[in-house]
């Protein structure tokens, strides 16, 4: 697997569950206040300069899509959708 031009394949990191005053529990893909979340850099296209193989990054949520490679789920989304290297 090799992404290309500017794409950059991410494993999203493990969701934190957090508890509501109401006391519903709520995934990180449900809470409104996280615009971003974390991931781990699988793959990045030939046009990234900055972004590098291992590097952890934050994203925004709603950027890119999934692609389904040998049973196993990747997010595919663009350099500019990375806000923050960690």
């Amino acid at each position: 697997m090799k992404a290309v031009g500017k794409y950059i394949v991410i494993q999203p990191k493990k969701e934190k569950t957090t508890k509501t005053k109401g006391g519903l529990i709520l995934g990180e893909e449900n809470r409104e206040d996280i615009r971003y979340r974390i991931a781990e850099v699988l793959e990045v296209g030939s046009e990234v300069n900055v972004i590098q193989k291992g590097d952890t990054v934050c994203y925004d949520k709603h950027a890119g899509f999934e692609v389904e490679i040998k049973d196993n789920i990747y997010t595919v989304i663009k350099e500019f959708d990375i806000v923050i290297v960690l």
